[in-house]
């Protein structure tokens, strides 16, 4: 099990880390190996402990 440190990211909001193999596996990398477009993720809080992460698309910025 691979573990990923949180880390505080600004005085609101703390975030971790996504390995690359699995961003490159959802095809959200371009050949470089970088983030790909504007990409969305919704988060949700299932139980203590325990969160959910989805790409959302078609948002419209």
């Amino acid at each position: 099990m691979a573990l990923n440190k949180l880390r505080q990211l600004d005085q609101n909001s703390a975030g971790i880390t996504l390995p690359k193999d699995d961003l490159r596996l959802e095809g959200l990398l371009d050949d470089q190996g970088n983030v790909d477009g504007e990409n969305y993720i919704h988060i949700r809080h299932i139980d203590d402990g325990e969160w959910t992460l989805e790409l959302v698309e078609g948002i419209d910025t």
